[in-house]
């Protein structure tokens, strides 16, 4: 159609003009399957995609996505929620979830080593290591698309990166425990990462440190300690921090283990409990805020963060160019106030 207008989208997509708007626009506030009613309407109708806007392919497609298997109650969310999005979208084929035992380069190499000759798009959630980033390359080389979830690869050929900018995140963090914290001279925080291979994980702790170093340098943070995403680990080297460190105010988990570090805390006297911050909302998570075990999550969303992977693997297949514009899910702040219903509560 000639000079279709908005109006004449909404109508064809029977959305709202202001859900056109947005979803034309990349703004937040539209739900995946209105955002493909009305990249489809807009299509069909000849419409000129405003900059940035995501447009879908046109048969459907096979899709895998890779994502570590293990005691990240986060990660088996995102796992979930991927495949039950995909299967409701027409536009998905197939998609292939598969569980990759453990975080190690080498287990996601050989996991990719096993794309299918069929498939059109990956996802994959890795550390950021020589080994992935030839693979990924490889597989872009050979025509397939690839976005990163949660923590990037920044140097690989992939089209997209899904998540939260976590510079900011971590500098969210500090704020929030600076705030909470301040007035506790000589306090020492405590640092737990799953593993500094992940680039999510270095940059949550580069935002967390230059935040405390400019408005907090009254605390002071110590080493920080790799639980590679293991609960045990994270107990014991919790709890040992607690005997030894008896000005220790406040703990930030970056990533993984998080489990261990609640069964560490809930040990010692409420008193004497650090201040503890976690990232991403999960059911457990929600019990701990409730319980008073934790007091602030940096949340990035599951839901949010498993659709857009579909949504954005979509979008790189069909477009033109293999690198698309970077749109950050913003994190947000749960406290005890202010848990939001998860997803299959």
């Amino acid at each position: 159609m000639a000079g279709a207008t908005i109006s004449d989208i909404a109508k064809a997509a029977k959305v709202s003009t202001a859900t056109v708007d947005r979803a034309l626009n990349g703004r937040a506030g539209v739900s995946a399957a209105n955002i493909q009613r009305v990249l489809t309407a807009a299509r069909d109708l000849g419409y000129l995609p405003s900059e940035g806007m995501i447009i879908l392919p046109s048969r459907p497609t096979n899709l895998e996505f890779f994502i570590p298997a293990g005691q990240n109650a986060f990660l088996s969310e995102v796992a979930s929620i991927l495949a039950q999005f995909a299967e409701s979208l027409p536009l998905v084929g197939t998609c292939r979830v598969h569980l990759v035992s453990g975080i190690g380069p080498q287990a996601m190499t050989r996991a990719l080593e096993n794309v299918s000759e069929n498939t059109d798009g990956i996802g994959l959630v890795a550390v950021d290591h020589p080994e992935i980033q030839g693979q990924v390359d490889n597989i872009v080389a050979a025509g397939v698309r690839a976005v990163t979830i949660a923590s990037d690869i920044p140097a690989s050929a992939r089209s997209a990166y899904v998540g939260v900018d976590n510079r900011v995140a971590g500098r969210t963090a500090a704020q929030l425990m600076g705030m909470a914290l301040g007035q506790k001279e000589g306090g020492r925080i405590a640092l737990f990462l799953g593993s500094h291979s992940f680039h999510g994980h270095r940059e949550r702790e580069l935002g967390f440190r230059e935040t405390m170093a400019s408005r907090f340098p009254q605390l002071r943070l110590l080493d920080p300690i790799e639980t590679g995403e293991e609960n045990n680990r994270s107990r014991r080297a919790l709890a040992a921090l607690m005997r030894r460190e008896p000005d220790l105010v406040g703990t930030y988990c970056i990533g993984g283990g998080r489990n261990g570090i609640v069964e560490a805390v809930r040990a010692c006297p409420q008193e004497n409990a650090p201040f503890l911050v976690l990232h991403d909302l999960s059911k457990d998570v929600a019990s701990w805020l409730c319980s008073g075990h934790v007091d602030a999550v940096i949340d990035q969303n599951a839901r949010l963060v498993a659709e857009q992977s579909v949504i954005r693997l979509l979008g790189s297949i069909a477009a033109s160019s293999p690198i698309l514009p970077i749109q950050h899910i913003e994190p947000r702040i749960v406290l005890r106030e202010n848990i939001p219903q998860l997803h299959g509560s």
